[in-house]
């Protein structure tokens, strides 16, 4: 899987460097974060560190650590971001050391969900914010997808999460602000 994004980093149509400001993920993901001035976020995943970059210019006093598998792909990520070659399922952060943690279209590339899930959320304070998007399990094979790629039912990602969190939420999403739902991607929000 290292080696896979490792050379996806050249590809720029498929695995862009910015993000287009009308993609709901964007809106999303600070949303339900909140302010993250003075406080740290991670960012799991963070391919080239696009929505890191949109976290730390939204938020410029927050601490954000984008990790990410890739090595290549973080050579992309701002040099005002801290980042880090980690995998989803041995982040290596402390224990209550973020105030939030969210994972945009990542998971569904984690070796074992189970673990990756109890690590993101194992990072996150108490009271933190967490966000995960991606993709519904029952939009399978709507996508060209690698063979190790997993995507996640609704209520499976929400029973992961409240293992770990107080407060759990989720709900069908488009890739498009201005979109309604096509079935494909889901987002869950959880207080720690």
């Amino acid at each position: 899987i290292r080696e896979f994004f490792n050379r996806a980093a050249s590809d720029e149509e498929h695995f862009p460097s910015s993000i287009d400001p009308r993609i709901y993920h964007v809106k999303l993901v600070p949303e339900h974060l909140g302010d993250l001035n003075g406080k740290r976020v991670a960012d799991l995943g963070c391919g080239k560190g696009r929505f890191a970059r949109l976290m730390k210019e939204r938020n410029p006093q927050a601490s954000v650590v984008a990790l990410d598998l890739a090595e290549a792909m973080l050579r992309y990520v701002d040099p005002n971001i801290h980042k880090v070659a980690a995998t989803l399922t041995g982040l290596p952060l402390a224990t209550g050391s973020c105030d939030g943690a969210y994972a945009t279209e990542s998971l569904e590339h984690a070796i074992d969900i189970e673990t990756a899930v109890a690590e993101l959320c194992r990072i996150v304070k108490p009271g933190g914010k967490i966000v995960i998007i991606d993709k519904d399990a029952a939009a399978w094979g709507r996508l060209e997808t690698p063979e190790w790629e997993r995507w996640f039912g609704r209520k499976e990602m929400e029973g992961l999460l409240k293992r770990h969190c107080k407060q759990v939420s989720s709900k069908p999403i488009s890739y498009w602000e201005d979109v309604a739902p096509d079935g494909l991607f889901l987002a869950w929000t959880a207080t720690r």
